[in-house]
């Protein structure tokens, strides 16, 4: 669907690993859609070896995917004729063929743990009596979350403490999809609605508008993304008419517990319960204010995936007219009205990991170690972006406005004295304060205030 892009980092890792002394026992899982399986296959194409996608199935049909991968790599015509009578040996077999340098990665494997839960002892059993002390290269890859992390990464699993290295793969931040883009704003408004999960940003055309591809790409029935998140989640949820409530609340703004509870009808324990499932399939993540530990219970949701975000806000409540061939009334009427203040909403996110990139690179006119950036609310005052330094008492206080023509005295004026109600070392930090817009009408010369326009930024981070 689409071609390897970019997770140089990643890849990297995994090659430094390869060229090693020791056996590996590297565990990938993330989100269907992220780029697992790519990541593998780029792997294996620069070294070698190779990748079984475990299906569902029955036990007996598991193990004839191994006797048939197995045969075709190490060549072997009397294991794809005999096949494999149970898991032990498979590993027995695999501990046999590994004296050189190879990778074996099986994919989706919660799929087996799903069929025979035993194969974990199993593997626990062969690992440490023969594997560990092969030249293998292991990977378990698997898209359930929480079962990789209940299964195979918890303490309670039995192969708790076998692994050598582990991969959270989530989506690309915005930074890293700006080289698709030679225009940033377009890049803003692509991230906005399709996010960062590779199947997506790098499947549409991003030389068309984004009211063109959204009509061409969301809100027409033969594509295959108008469904694409329905279908994901009718995958991992087992009662998805309460999730899908859920997200479509959280889509129109109710961000906290008690409003998604008013506004569906659902009981806060059933709420509570839904909201820690989706955060464990990492569909929406819950953010605290600046400055307060993380188990506040002024907890906000948020979509994890801008597409997710998009889908439920505007696709999910006209799918049907979507269907009756009304995408250009939708677009015209229902989309496009909002378009710029849903960018706008998102854009936040998008600049606080431009803030940690390009201080990174140095690019910025002041350099910190942030600890953390977070948006602050508190007693209805709200600033978009705190930076915080505890290394040398350093806080950013920033504002994003996706507008044109921003009165930039009027928004620094109206922060600093947003930032005058926050306590943290109050007579102590050093205070940085920066605005920015798309454009603006007025600019402030204090020393310690950066106005930045979209061109200013889009300078910054393609240079």
């Amino acid at each position: 669907m689409y071609t390897f892009f970019d997770r140089k980092t990643e890849l990297a890792e995994l090659n430094d690993r390869f060229i090693g002394p020791r056996s590996e026992f590297f565990i990938i899982y993330g989100r269907r859609r992220v780029g697992k399986s790519e990541l593998i296959n780029e792997f294996i194409r620069q070294n070698t070896g190779l990748r079984i996608q475990i299906r569902e199935g029955s036990r007996k049909y598991q193990l004839e995917q191994f006797a048939e991968a197995f045969c075709e790599f190490f060549e072997d015509p009397f294991i794809g004729k005999n096949g494999f009578i149970s898991w032990d040996s498979v590993f027995e077999y695999l501990a046999s063929r590994s004296t050189n340098r190879f990778i074996l990665a099986i994919d989706e494997f919660p799929y087996l743990v799903k069929e025979d839960r035993s194969i974990l002892s199993i593997l626990q059993y062969h690992w440490d009596n023969r594997l560990r002390k092969t030249r293998i290269f292991l990977i378990l890859s698997g898209s359930s979350i929480g079962m990789m992390e209940d299964e195979v990464l918890s303490y309670r699993s039995p192969l708790f403490g076998r692994r050598t290295g582990q991969l959270l793969l989530r989506s690309f931040r915005f930074h890293e999809v700006l080289p698709i883009f030679q225009d940033f704003r377009k890049a803003v408004e692509y991230y906005a609605v399709y996010g960062g999960t590779p199947a997506y940003i790098l499947s549409v055309d991003t030389s068309e508008t984004i009211e063109d591809s959204i009509e061409k790409n969301l809100l027409n029935p033969l594509s295959y993304l108008f469904r694409e998140v329905e279908f994901l989640l009718r995958m991992e949820l087992v009662e998805p008419r309460y999730y899908f409530s859920i997200l479509l609340s959280i889509s129109r703004g109710n961000n906290t517990q008690h409003l998604i509870t008013n506004d569906t009808g659902i009981q806060k324990g059933t709420v509570n319960r839904y909201l820690a499932t989706l955060i464990d399939l990492d569909i929406i993540w819950k953010e605290v204010p600046a400055f307060e530990d993380e188990r506040s219970r002024r907890g906000r949701y948020f979509f994890r995936d801008n597409l997710f975000s998009f889908w439920f806000r505007f696709i999910f409540p006209n799918l049907e007219r979507a269907e009756s061939g009304s995408a250009e009334q939708i677009l015209t009427e229902s989309i496009t009205p909002y378009l710029a203040q849903y960018t706008g909403s998102l854009f936040e996110r998008m600049v606080i990991d431009l803030l940690f990139y390009l201080n990174g690179a140095g690019k910025l006119p002041f350099h910190c170690v942030f600890s953390s950036v977070k948006r602050w609310w508190h007693k209805g005052e709200e600033i978009d972006i705190v930076g915080i330094s505890e290394t040398d008492s350093s806080v950013l206080f920033c504002e994003v406005k996706w507008q044109d023509n921003v009165n930039g005295k009027k928004v620094a004026f109206d922060l600093k004295h947003k930032a005058g109600l926050i306590t943290w070392k109050e007579k102590k930090r050093n205070e940085m304060f920066m605005i920015i817009a798309r454009s603006f009408s007025s600019v402030g010369d204090e020393k310690n205030v950066l106005f930045m326009d979209l061109d200013m930024l889009e300078k910054l981070v393609y240079s």
